[in-house]
């Protein structure tokens, strides 16, 4: 078969849309490993679903992403909406689009009283310059409003390839100072806390990122970050938008075997890698998996499903 024949091979079998996603064999590690994932939305893709019940288990946490300009309305909306279909909807609050203190303690207001909200996930935003008091979840959790208003959980961001933004020298050491603050916070205050990371591609870095927490003194649960199944060009873009690391080769290399280029990515090899190493080492710190459903909410969930996901709470993620 030449290359162009292989190439048309390649482009008739993408066109079928009836085609599923490809399912992993059983796999009972990879079952265990997917237990109690979570899942991230924003309003507009949450608009989209007719009904989260066909989707994903009732109990899922169900994160809601805060893209500057998006009205605090839309926002609350959505999780009101996912509250009431049986979810633990857990907001984002970026900190460097929150004006002041008393936009935050009406931010929360909103959530609770409209939403029955408990639970946040605290983090710098996307923006590269403050537009208000705030220019990072330290200040955020400082501020004591969320003890205030009861909320029963916490999650911050990780970074398992580094974050220039934080650290422009390629170290990790504001990174680590940080996650020793948040450490501490988590053990003077009552919230229960985790790492929510940004998503990586590749077990190995994870895997080592992981142990180093731990070695340092961090013992706060990870809930590691995985791409969902998407196209190759969609994953690229997005990895590339979000400072993704070294893990970005795993999709470089995809993309120059002419064999795979047109088919989707799924991140069957990466769970499965970090499934069999937890399984192996069930003390490891990774405590839950959190998706980016960046080829859509439904193509994710859809591929939980076949891969075992069953979205049950853990016990003490």
């Amino acid at each position: 078969m030449t290359l162009k024949e292989a190439l048309m091979a390649l482009f008739q079998f993408r066109k079928r849309e009836d085609r599923p996603f490809t399912e992993t064999p059983g796999n009972a590690a990879v079952e265990a490993f997917l237990k109690g994932y979570s899942i991230e939305v924003m309003p507009r893709t949450a608009a989209k679903v007719d009904n989260f019940r066909d989707l994903l288990p009732d109990g899922t946490r169900v994160y809601i992403a805060h893209i500057d300009g998006t009205p605090i309305e839309e926002m609350v909306a959505t999780a009101k909406r996912l509250s009431s279909e049986g979810y633990n909807v857990m907001p984002h609050f970026p900190a460097r689009i929150i004006k002041d203190a008393a936009t935050l303690e009406n931010w929360i207001a909103m959530y609770q009283g409209e939403a029955g909200v408990e639970q946040a996930l605290l983090l710098a935003g996307g923006v590269a310059e403050p537009q208000g008091d705030f220019h990072c979840s330290m200040q955020l959790m400082e501020t004591g409003l969320f003890d205030k208003a009861g909320f029963k959980r916490l999650h911050v961001a990780g970074h398992p390839e580094g974050n220039k933004d934080i650290d422009p020298d390629g170290s990790d050491r504001a990174v680590m100072e940080a996650l020793r603050w948040k450490q501490s916070f988590s053990e003077r205050t009552d919230a229960q806390m985790a790492l929510a990371t940004q998503f990586a591609f590749e077990a190995k870095p994870i895997i080592a990122w992981v142990n180093r927490l731990n070695a340092e003194g961090i013992s706060l649960p990870v809930h590691i970050g995985i791409a969902g199944p998407a196209k190759l060009q969609t994953l690229i873009k997005f990895a590339i938008a979000c400072g993704v690391g070294p893990s970005l080769k795993v999709l470089q290399k995809r993309a120059m075997d002419v064999t795979k280029l047109l088919l989707p990515y799924e991140p069957t090899e990466v769970l499965t890698e970090l499934a069999a190493y937890k399984a192996a080492n069930p003390d490891f710190g990774i405590a839950q998996v959190h998706f980016f459903p960046l080829g859509g909410i439904k193509t994710n969930a859809q591929w939980a499903i076949d891969n075992g996901g069953d979205a049950a709470r853990p016990a003490n993620g």
